[in-house]
Parts: C-alpha cells; sequence; structure tokens
C-alpha cells in the first residue's frame, strides 16, 4: 500500500474539519498508520513461517495456521484504516461539488454574485454529509474491533495452540512466533481505536450540541423582535386612523 498518497488525499480533509476531527486525523496517522508502517508490518512479517508445529504431516501445520488465524492481524488493519477514512472523502467531494456549482453560478450571473458564502462552512447538506461521516466511521470501528474479538478470543495471543484438525494425525503443539510483541501491539492498535471512536463520538455531541444552540439562538432572537414587529403594526394602524380621508368628497 502506497501510505503517501493516503496520507496526501487526507490531508485535504483537514481543512474541513472540526478541532475533534483534526486530533482524529493525527491520531489515526501518528498513532496508527504510523506504527502499523513501522514497526507492526515488520513483527508479523511472514507470520506462517514462524507458526511452528511439532510435527511432519504434510498440509497439518499449514491447516493448523489458518484455522487459528483466519484474518491476519495486519491486513485486517489495513483494511479497517482504508474502510475508516472512506467516509472523509465524502466531505471532501461535497466541498468539490459545492466548488463547481460556485463556479457555474459566477460565471452565469457574473463574479460578484456568490451562491455559498463559503463552500467549506458546514451548513446545509455539508453539515449532513459531515455528520454521516462521522457515524459510519464509528461503526465500521466498532465493526473490525467486533471482527478482532470475535476471531482472535478477547484479542489475546497465546503462546501456544494445540490443534487436532484434519489432516493432523492427532493433537498437535503449535507454536506462535512473537507472541508477547504481537499481544502488545495487538492492545496497542485497539486502544488507538478505542481512542478514535470516543474522538468521533465526541465530535458528533458537539456538532448536535452546536446546531442546537444555533437554533435556539435563532428562535430568541424572533421572540426578541415580535414586540417591536407588533409595537410597530400598532402605530401604523394609528396614523392611519389618525390621518383624514381623502378619498372622501368634500
Amino acid at each position: 500500500m502506497d501510505w503517501k498518497t493516503f496520507q496526501a488525499l487526507l490531508s485535504g480533509v483537514n481543512k474541513y474539519s472540526t478541532a475533534f476531527g483534526r486530533i482524529w486525523l493525527s491520531v489515526v496517522f501518528v498513532f496508527r498508520v504510523m506504527v502499523y508502517v513501522v514497526a507492526a508490518e515488520r513483527v508479523w512479517g511472514d507470520e506462517q513461517k514462524d507458526f511452528d508445529c511439532n510435527t511432519k504431516q504434510p498440509g497439518c501445520s499449514n491447516v493448523c495456521y489458518d484455522h487459528f488465524f483466519p484474518i491476519s492481524h495486519i491486513r485486517l488493519w489495513a483494511l479497517q484504516l482504508i474502510f475508516i477514512t472512506c467516509p472523509s472523502f465524502m466531505v471532501v467531494m461535497h466541498v468539490a461539488y459545492r466548488d463547481d456549482r460556485e463556479r457555474k453560478h459566477r460565471a452565469k450571473h457574473g463574479e460578484n454574485a456568490k451562491l455559498y458564502n463559503n463552500t467549506g462552512k458546514k451548513h446545509g447538506g455539508l453539515w449532513w454529509t459531515y455528520l454521516i461521516s462521522l457515524f459510519v466511521k464509528t461503526a465500521i470501528e466498532i465493526a473490525f474491533l467486533y471482527i478482532l474479538h470475535h476471531v482472535y478470543d478477547s484479542f489475546y495471543l497465546p503462546r501456544l495452540v494445540k490443534c487436532e484438525v484434519s489432516p493432523c494425525p492427532n493433537i498437535v503443539d503449535c507454536y506462535i512466533g512473537h507472541p508477547t510483541e504481537k499481544k502488545v501491539f495487538t492492545y496497542f492498535m485497539v486502544g488507538a481505536s478505542a481512542l478514535c471512536i470516543v474522538l468521533n463520538i465526541c465530535e458528533i455531541i458537539y456538532l448536535i450540541s452546536k446546531r442546537i444552540v444555533r437554533i435556539a439562538n435563532k428562535i430568541n432572537r424572533r421572540k426578541n423582535n415580535l414586540p417591536y414587529r407588533l409595537s410597530t403594526l400598532k402605530l401604523e394602524d394609528k396614523i392611519r386612523a389618525s390621518a383624514p380621508n381623502l378619498s372622501t368628497p368634500c
């Protein structure tokens, strides 16, 4: 995977994000992508070669490895990183759509004509797109954590596993390479994923709270302007009533 291209694509998301979104992006790159590229890939390496079973039965080691490791940690994390960042591109595409509409509107009505005050400001449809992307990212994170928890029994990696899958002749002892190191990295990646979920939830609460406050302020402004409008209407009615009727013949 070309992580430099991946980083370049996501760098455009940062300018449309809130403070929580920027922290989330930093956590993804520093604590997940960097750890994945620099350390995790080397620790796992060719993990099937490090899976050693005390038997010479042809095919037994391969079958046992597939039984205990149906999905490789490293490939699962790579898929997770790709899937959790894809919803952020929804926001970038929505802003690009707004920019295109703004360009066409100015070409038609002149350079001073504006369709949006700021195409990157989270109002209207863009606010909903941003909020939906957060819900999707959170759901993907939870789904991958559940898959990892379900497949690997609470993220635990034992030093020794006992295999009795055919074509193994009997119960075979198989040893996992670097079990403690792999366990540490697994817990670290799970913790980083949990932190990203917390940041997503905080950002969802922040966006919804800010929207509620804005709507409440708008309602209060309307209520405050209502007495002034009523007094203005009453004053206009009094002026009309006191004014002479010019349409009546003398």
